[in-house]
């Protein structure tokens, strides 16, 4: 049984982004979110370390995620934190398929 290690990363990622949000700017939204997230993360990359097949929880949110973040980032066309949740969280779905071919 192979841990997986991108997807506790990647949540980790989105929780210290949530964190760092809330530090910065005062934002709550980006603490609940990224504490949201980077839980509902941690627990799809615990369910893919004990099936590397079960890969629905971090499926959805990471493109959950890629939708969000990516109209945010059209709009705002600010690379951080949008463009570059958008582009991590799409490569974490391109990563999810091929680990299911």
């Amino acid at each position: 049984m192979a841990i997986d290690w991108i997807g506790f990363a990647y949540a980790a990622l989105l929780a210290v982004g949530g964190v760092v949000g809330y530090t910065r700017k005062g934002s709550k939204m980006s603490l609940a979110a990224g504490l949201t997230f980077g839980s509902v993360a941690g627990y799809g990359a615990y369910c893919v370390t004990r099936d590397p097949r079960n890969v629905k929880i971090s499926l959805f949110s990471a493109f959950l995620l890629t939708i969000i973040m990516g109209l945010r980032f059209k709009r705002s066309k600010k690379l951080m934190p949008a463009g570059l949740v958008a582009c991590l969280s799409l490569l974490m779905i391109l990563r999810l398929v091929f680990m299911l071919l």
